[in-house]
């Protein structure tokens, strides 16, 4: 997507690899919407840690880093012993798989390169493959996001009020994103509606990321509260909700996405609202056959118990901008619970939105040829 900068405007992508000093550029997803910076990591333990730490987050955007940062593994290694360095970079491998454990594209991400690099005889071959399938996954994660843009934009009329959570944009993948993408292409299409963002505590990702993007494409959009979707629901406020998942599970249509997901389908449900899930490909898992067998992070309890901004005194004390700080909100002495996924069963759902078509949820398995499940 385009971003402007001090009244400059300039394609990025979330994420991409420069392979000449085998580093991987991301953006620092923390620091928005204050500030825009481009970070490199310069070994694949930087690159993990990137993904824990949340400089890099959303389905497509970590799998595209986890398969860099496996390409970044290979090419590290020196030597022409191909044993010694299969299992270095099943080291590498397992690190990564590690890094996050509900969103399942960062697996298929590496299954991919990692199946990819098998065709290669040397050492050698095998770097130049784990290079090339990483760049793949990244481009076909942009495609399937342009794909999805253009099966979902038939769902929104002008007029339209459309309810979003969290973040499913373009910083959420490698370019464009999913729950976001029919927005910009019906935007392309001349279409009018309007956005609501939930806020998505703890973390805030619809409050500074979904609005920061819809912001730079001149998207006319509200930050709502978490609690306030039922409100503006009953009252005929809201026409449409449209968000993106973490893993979708194949044989059974149900869906893991950030905390929140669940209770706003819930409620959708309650007001006969469409509800659709938008994934690429790579978000299908095909093997787990339950919703509550998907592994949910479990995640500080910091983010629930205070929150990150920027100060407001940057003029006071002679700086450009304010300084990013952590200020606890909740009583002293109090613990929290932190789950950052849940899961949404398929009743709940009317469509999953994919680079091939809308699909109910039921339909995901007698498709799964179709939708790229390998025999």
């Amino acid at each position: 997507m385009n971003v402007t900068v001090n009244g400059r405007t300039q394609h990025f992508r979330t994420v991409s690899f420069d392979a000449k000093n085998n580093t991987v550029q991301l953006i620092e997803q923390r620091l928005l919407p204050h500030e825009f910076k481009i970070i490199s990591t310069k070994d694949y333990r930087e690159t993990g840690r990137a993904i824990t730490d949340m400089i890099v987050r959303g389905a497509g955007a970590i799998g595209a880093t986890a398969a860099y940062g496996l390409a970044q593994g290979a090419l590290a290694f020196k030597g022409v012993d191909l044993k010694k360095f299969k299992a270095r970079l099943s080291v590498v491998y397992e690190t990564l798989a590690k890094a996050r454990p509900t969103a399942v594209d960062l697996v298929n991400a590496l299954n991919e390169v990692w199946a990819a690099m098998e065709a290669g005889k040397t050492v050698a071959e095998q770097q130049s493959l784990a290079v090339a399938a990483a760049e793949e996954f990244a481009n076909e994660d942009v495609k399937h996001c342009t794909a999805i843009g253009r099966h979902g934009a038939k769902l929104i009329r002008s007029g339209m009020k459309v309810l979003t959570h969290c973040n499913a944009g373009w910083l959420a993948f490698v370019d464009f994103g999913s729950a976001t993408a029919p927005m910009y292409t019906a935007q392309e299409q001349g279409k009018e509606f309007h956005v609501f963002c939930d806020e998505t505590r703890p973390r805030s990702q619809g409050a500074t990321l979904t609005a920061w993007e819809l912001a730079q494409q001149k998207v006319p959009h509200h930050i709502i509260a978490d609690n306030a979707a039922g409100h503006f629901m009953q009252r005929g406020e809201i026409d449409l909700v449209m968000v993106g998942s973490d893993r979708v599970l194949g044989r059974t249509g149900e869906v893991a996405n950030k905390i929140g997901t669940y209770t706003k389908a819930v409620l959708a449900a309650r007001h006969k609202i469409p509800f659709y899930v938008a994934i690429p490909l790579s978000t299908i898992d095909w093997n787990l056959r339950r919703g509550f067998d998907i592994p949910i992070e479990e995640r500080d309890e910091s983010e629930v118990l205070g929150a990150w901004g920027v100060t407001q005194d940057a003029k006071a004390l002679g700086k450009a901008k304010g300084e990013r700080r952590y200020i606890r909100v909740a009583n002293s002495n109090s613990k929290a619970r932190n789950p950052g996924f849940d899961v949404t069963p398929a009743e709940l759902i009317t469509g999953i939105i994919t680079p091939l078509g809308i699909f109910k949820p039921a339909e995901l398995w007698s498709k799964r040829c179709e939708l790229g499940l390998k025999k």
